[in-house]
């Protein structure tokens, strides 16, 4: 019964955030600044860990083929698919579940127990979308950007570890890189990045939004939004790649 309780209250709580913004300026006002302290703050982190994870894509591909008969270009083919296909928005997705999801409720939800929100509620604030909905706007226009930047970087990471370590020539690499390159699959990360961006926001605003007690139940707020949303990104992984590439 607690699932249905919860999958209701996001519902209703939803159903208040897409209403029609009260003051369109304000809007876009805290939206510029979610991009800011949710998107290009997450930059940095992103771009280490896209390097970082592309060479070691690349390493572990050109430690196991074995056969002689085997070309070297596919260690780049390997490496770019699945930075694309799966590393690129599903790790970056869940880095940023624990990123950004624990900011978004940890801050909506300090703002509960202070009582702020319920003094812009008296005021005749719709609070939901005030501080909702710029937040998953946000998410929306700049997680897409930060997993094609993910997408770049992982591949370019290959190329550096491969051009270090000797074990693929530079202008194999680049060869897999342009092998056989599918559009689609590109299309295909960039809804499962929209969708997990949607999650990340909604879940962790959520529990924010519903905290009640003090800074001990924060923190727990911040948890559970991360916990929620990363089974929610995984189980929907499992889903999109079934409708998209099943």
């Amino acid at each position: 019964m607690k699932i249905l309780y919860l999958i209701g209250n996001y519902g209703l709580l939803m159903k208040q955030v897409f209403r029609k913004p009260c003051n369109r300026n304000m809007f876009w006002k805290q939206f510029m600044y979610e991009v800011d302290v949710l998107g290009i703050d997450s930059l940095g982190i992103t771009a280490f860990i896209s390097i970082f994870m592309g060479a070691v894509i690349a390493i572990q591909t050109a430690s196991n083929i074995d056969n002689p008969l085997t070309p070297s270009y596919l260690v780049g083919y390997t490496t770019r698919e699945s930075m694309i296909l799966e590393f690129a928005p599903t790790m970056i997705g869940l880095i940023l579940a624990g990123k950004v999801g624990s900011r978004i409720a940890s801050e909506i939800g300090t703002m509960r127990v202070t009582e702020q929100i319920d003094a812009l509620d008296v005021m005749g604030v719709n609070s939901a979308s005030y501080l909702i909905l710029p937040k998953i706007s946000a998410c929306l226009i700049i997680n897409p950007f930060l997993v094609t930047l993910s997408m770049i970087l992982g591949t370019f990471g290959g190329w550096l570890a491969m051009t270090v370590t000797g074990m693929v020539p530079s202008d194999q690499y680049i060869s897999g890189i342009r092998y056989s390159f599918q559009l689609y699959n590109v299309f295909y990360a960039i809804v499962k990045t929209l969708v997990f961006a949607f999650i990340i926001s909604t879940i962790s605003a959520t529990q924010g939004y519903n905290t009640s007690g003090g800074a001990l139940e924060v923190g727990r707020a911040s948890t559970k939004a991360v916990v929620y949303s990363s089974i929610l990104i995984i189980l929907f992984n499992l889903i999109l790649t079934q409708l998209l590439l099943g």
